[in-house]
């Protein structure tokens, strides 16, 4: 698991998705080959080239009249997956060309033509099909799931990817609701042939595990996923209809992107740079004016996006949590750069002030509880602070004296980032910090020199059985502590952890 681990670790979750596709169509090259496949590898290359081609043409079009930043990763991810759903055809098939031509543009310009303040709605191969059935009389096939040589490649990818972004919740309501509906909805065969049959020759893996778990349009919060994943699955089931009107996988998806919209913030912000500057060492802090207010909970995340050229294997999009409160009127991000930098990180270390980034898919459950008055406890380890600097601030701007304690882990003293809002909220609402120090050479005033473990958890929160805990920070310290405290006796749900998708 440690290899799994560190690979996603590593890897970005659009670049994932980017390689689990191409690995898919080159498996499906070489079955067509031999024969495994019904499709020659000649006719899958070019359906692939032509859809391909007919996303990005479309999508530079669109992102040109609608003055918006263009993402190719997103491009080629939509591109590859009607690749995968749509059968493949020669340069014979003017019909089929046409069928792909029509599903790849609109894909594309449900991203623009069917969005609302800047934020699409739909999962663009998903409309792309949905709409070609309609007008055109073409639907898709979803080839990709209905042959055993592929289902392990597709299962395999698909459960990596759901790892990734920590979505098997999602996965989870849509799978019980779907084969639920599916075994009691059966007619003319038994409940075990008609699942036995979803499993092997439907699209429910590659549904679920790809398509369904696409960040930007799926609910912010574990509880709206998991009402999205049952209504998804409950429409998904082939027997569910509306007197003659039956749902397609692709249609059930759609319309559970409505209800995402519906119950999701909304549209896109763009954000002003109105200062920059290095909080601690290697730690920037950069501070936006949004266009429009932007309401949100201590503790979340956005997905920002950056264009810039040119770009590394990891691309213009990023998730990082909020730094400032929603009581302040600015949005604040804190970021760590290392060592080679990221292009990424590069372009917002030389954004000047007046410059514009653009954030949306706010989500997140790493926030307060809404009542308790059970003392919290944060652990963070380097920039995984950011989530408490927007927690504490939120309880010094609302007074809340709530017990609290934070436990910050750092090399060195100049990495302490801050600071400063964490001793005013130990004057000002009781905040208890330690600052831990693991590398620093020399004593510092007011911090612990060694590393945070069980013995220094106990001795400065004896009552740490019945506290609530954060940990945020890097994958691993999280998994360490997370640990620690189980070993410790503390209860799992009492135990929150960082998370968001594309995380690395």
């Amino acid at each position: 698991m440690n290899i799994i681990d560190n690979f996603l670790n590593r890897i970005t979750m659009y670049r994932l998705v980017l390689y689990y596709l191409l690995v898919l169509l080159g498996a499906a090259g070489v079955f067509g080959l031999f024969g495994i496949l019904p499709y020659s590898p000649a006719d899958l290359l070019f359906s692939t080239l032509i859809i391909l081609v007919s996303c990005w043409a479309s999508n530079t079009l669109f992102s040109r009249i609608f003055g918006a930043v263009p993402n190719v990763e997103s491009v080629y991810i939509t591109g590859f997956i009607l690749a995968l759903i749509i059968t493949p055809v020669g340069p014979t098939s003017v019909t089929g060309i046409g069928f792909l031509i029509f599903a790849s543009v609109w894909a594309m310009a449900s991203k623009y033509i069917f969005a609302l303040g800047k934020k699409h709605i739909f999962n663009p191969a998903a409309f792309g099909v949905v709409l070609s059935a309609l007008v055109i009389g073409q639907s898709a096939t979803w080839w990709v799931a209905g042959n055993y040589a592929l289902l392990p490649f597709v299962l395999l990818g698909g459960l990596l990817i759901t790892r990734k972004i920590h979505r098997f919740d999602l996965v989870l309501s849509f799978s019980i609701v779907s084969l639920a509906t599916i075994a009691l909805t059966t007619s003319g065969t038994s409940p075990f042939t008609a699942l036995l049959q979803t499993f092997s020759h439907s699209p429910f893996f590659f549904l679920a595990l790809v398509m369904l778990t696409e960040p930007l349009t799926m609910p912010p919060i574990r509880l709206l996923r998991f009402i999205y994943g049952a209504l998804v699955g409950l429409l998904f089931a082939p027997n569910i209809h509306l007197g003659s009107f039956y749902f397609s996988p692709e249609l059930a998806l759609l319309i559970g992107n409505v209800f995402a919209y519906a119950v999701s913030p909304k549209g896109r912000f763009m954000l002003t740079l109105l200062e920059k500057k290095e909080i601690a060492a290697g730690t920037y802090e950069l501070i936006f004016s949004p266009d429009r207010p932007l309401a949100f909970r201590p503790g979340q995340y956005l997905e920002w996006t950056l264009a810039h050229s040119p770009s590394d294997a990891r691309g213009n999009r990023r998730y990082f949590t909020i730094a400032s409160s929603p009581t302040e009127s600015t949005v604040r991000l804190g970021v760590r750069v290392y060592e080679p930098e990221s292009t990424f990180k590069r372009a917002l270390k030389d954004m000047k002030i007046g410059d514009v980034i653009s954030v949306s898919s706010l989500a997140g459950d790493f926030t307060l509880p809404k009542k308790s008055r059970k003392k919290l406890v944060f652990i963070a380890g380097g920039i995984g602070v950011t989530p408490f600097r927007s927690m504490v601030q939120y309880l010094v701007d609302t007074k809340d004296t709530r017990p609290a304690v934070l436990l910050y882990s750092n090399k060195m003293a100049s990495e302490i980032a801050y600071r400063e809002v964490f001793d005013r909220a130990g004057q000002e609402i009781g905040l208890q910090t330690l600052y831990a120090l693991t590398d620093e050479p020399s004593a510092v005033p007011g911090t612990y020199a060694g590393r945070l473990d069980a013995t220094i958890i106990a001795k400065e929160i004896p009552d740490y059985k019945n506290c609530t805990f954060y940990i945020s920070g890097p994958h691993g310290m999280v998994e360490a502590f997370k640990s620690t405290l189980i070993g410790m006796g503390v209860s799992r749900f009492n135990i929150k952890t960082d998370y968001f998708p594309g995380f690395a």
